[in-house]
Order: C-alpha cells, then structure tokens, then sequence
C-alpha cells in the first residue's frame, strides 16, 4: 500500500467520501465491506515498520508468476492478446473504482485506465460515465423464441439512498405540508438570455442560465416573507436573515442538494459560477459534507427532466422547497388577447405549521413579479419608479 493510495469508500447520510492511505506500508482491514461502523471507529491499519519489498524480489516474483502461467496456460492467439490490451488496462480498478463500475454497470472495456501500472481509478470511471452508451439495435438482438425474461434483481440499498427514504418518510409523517402553484411568463428572461449569453460566457466563463435568476427572485421574496426562510426549533422559530439557498442536484447515488452560501450577496455570475462548481462537485462524488448542510431554504429543478408539475418535498429542517419545471409555450390571454408564450409551471410546498396560505401565495406571486420584470431584482423586487421616487 503507497500513501495516497484509494484504500475504500464510506457512504455516509450525505455523502460518499474516499479513505486514501497517510502512509506506505502493509494494509490490515478490521472492516469489511458493507459494514455500518460508528464515527471514530478504526475501519483499518497501516503497518508502516514493514519492510517494503526490494525491486529485485518483486521482479522476481512477477517473473516466476509469469514462467508459471506460461507452463499452465495455453498460448492465446496474437489477436486476442491484442485485443485484451486495448480493451483492459493491465492493472486493475480501485477499491472506489470498482464500486462506481459495479453501481452504474460500467464494464471495463469502456474504460481508459490512467492510473499508476494501468490501474483504473474513480476518475476512469467517472469519465468513461460521461460518454453515450452504446445502444444495441433489435437487429443484433438474439432470438428467444417467444421466451419472456421474469428475471430478478437484488441490490443493496446504499446509505445515502437508505437516509433518503428514512429523511422523505420522516417529512411526509412530522409537517404539515401544503403546496400552492403558479406559472410564470418566461419570456423576459429568455430575451435576455438570448440578447446576452454569448456575450455573458465569452467575458465570464460560464453559462447564463434560468437557475441564478430563480435564486435572486427567491433571496428578495424571502426577505419580504421571513417565515419561509425560518424553521422550527423545538417550540420556538428560527428566523434566518441571510439566504443559503440549496440547489437540487441529480448524481450518480442520488439526489443531493448543495447550498449556495450568503445568495441574497452574489451576483448572477457569481451563483452561476456556484452552481457550475458545486454541481460538478456532486456529480463527480467530490462534494464534501460541510458543503450540503445549512441550507435555508431549496431550489430544485424538474424541468431539465421534462417535468411539467410536481409537488416536491420539503428538505428539512428547512419549511420550504420551490419547484421549477419545464418551459412549454402555451395560449395565454394578454390585454384581452390570445398570445403564445414560454410558460413555466412553479410549485411552492411548504410547512403549514409554520407558514400561512397568504404567505406562501403571496410569496410565490412575488417570485413570479420579478421573474416577469427581471427589473424589480435590482431593486429589492420593489416598482424602480417608487424606489426612484422615494415612494
């Protein structure tokens, strides 16, 4: 075992979190796979006394491996031999490596290994993740003869996925939540987006995209309705006057919900920047605990799916949760008039224990008004004519 070394992965409630080896040394495993340890516990040992093996001896003993295989197995034709090395790395994956494989059912010759001694690594595997998946066409589908699979398969429930279900289950049976709906025209938005987004990325670096908008829509609602930015705390409300905005992010082991720290401070750029590298971060399994706790309040976004209407679930202790989905253009009545415009269905869900109806509307119509007139975002979601007045 080299220092740095992958030696295993410890799923947590949030997240997944890599144990890599503070020394060289010999390895002694006192957990196994797929055992709940408490924190603290010594899962394993470093022996760094023992002698590291010399080059010679090493070499020795590969070169007497290889004689034995020789005399045992038969030679493999040149093509095949060819063929193993292009497909499979001479190494072998990480302890962490083989787990992502397992989970996501990348085989190995789908994988370029850059590892040390051709050793696929997380990194591998995440890459190879990344590429479009071969689909096979019914023409090179194997003929059954009129037999219908009934097979099944069992997987073990990782302890992200098992604290999910426990948390989800928990918010249904201790709120009481409500939802309340609106839609929203996007097309002032979108005009900006379509005015300014090359010029935006070009001098900025990332894209210009719906999610920054929502959050500086969603900090000046919550300042004007402090109630759906507080918590419960026992018999007492936790009233939060700052804005930690969490942004529900889709990863390989699941839904995980990164927070934007202090957003009612940031500017466009700067939540779009957050968002870019906190996602990422999410979706590689490099987020770290610290960076998905202490939200206030959640943003999640169904549209990228193709949602049209949801009713998402509070992600306590937090006492609310919007939902955006996808943008369809529709009829709608304007000045007496029929037009076709981009609408957005958003969903609001909220604890009624410590939320009222009128708030929780009132709050989502106030999110719409500044997403209609990106404007109002400058100005506190006030009239800019008011503002300018002293009104």
């Amino acid at each position: 075992m080299e220092k740095d070394e992958e030696i295993a992965e410890i799923d947590s409630d949030k997240a997944t979190l890599t144990l890599a080896a503070e020394a060289d040394g010999v390895l002694h495993i006192k957990a196994q796979e797929g055992d709940t340890i408490a924190v603290g516990t010594v899962a394993c040992t470093i022996d760094t006394d023992a002698a590291k093996p010399s080059a010679a001896a090493t070499a020795t003993k590969q070169e007497t491996k290889s004689q034995k295989e020789t005399e045992t197995k038969p030679v493999a034709p040149a093509a095949t031999s060819e063929k193993k090395t292009k497909s499979y790395a001479s190494g072998t994956p990480s302890v962490a490596a083989e787990k992502l494989m397992k989970e996501n059912k990348v085989e190995p010759s789908q994988i370029s290994a850059t590892g040390k001694a051709g050793r696929i690594t997380k990194g591998d595997v995440l890459e190879a993740m990344k590429q479009p998946a071969v689909v096979t066409t019914p023409a090179t589908v194997a003929k059954t003869d009129g037999v219908v699979s009934r097979e099944v398969r069992r997987e073990k429930m990782t302890m992200l996925r098992k604290k999910l279900s426990q948390r989800l289950v928990a918010v249904k049976q201790e709120t009481a939540m409500l939802t309340t709906f609106n839609e929203v025209d996007m097309s002032a938005i979108m005009n900006i987006r379509k005015q300014y987004k090359d010029v935006f990325k070009e001098k900025h670096g990332v894209g210009l995209g719906f999610m920054s908008f929502f959050t500086k829509a969603v900090c000046a609602a919550l300042k004007s309705f402090p109630a759906v930015n507080a918590q419960i705390d026992g018999d007492e409300i936790v009233y939060n006057n700052y804005c930690d905005i969490g942004i529900a992010v889709s990863a390989p082991k699941g839904l995980m919900v990164p927070v934007i720290r202090n957003a009612e401070s940031l500017t466009l750029v700067q939540i779009e920047q957050q968002v870019l590298e906190l996602a990422g971060k999410a979706r590689d399994g490099k987020i770290t605990i610290d960076e998905m706790t202490g939200g206030t309040f959640t943003i999640t976004n169904g549209g990228v799916f193709g949602s049209m209407l949801s009713t998402p679930i509070i992600n306590p202790p937090q006492s609310a949760i919007l939902g955006m989905h996808n943008i369809v253009e529709r009829p709608v009545a304007v000045n007496g008039s029929v037009v076709i415009r981009p609408i957005m269905y958003v969903a609001l869900s909220y604890d009624h224990r410590i939320i009222d109806g009128r708030e929780s509307v009132s709050f989502l119509v106030k999110v719409k008004q500044m997403l209609e007139d990106p404007t109002k975002m400058l100005f506190e979601g006030n009239d800019p004519i008011k503002v300018l007045l002293h009104l």
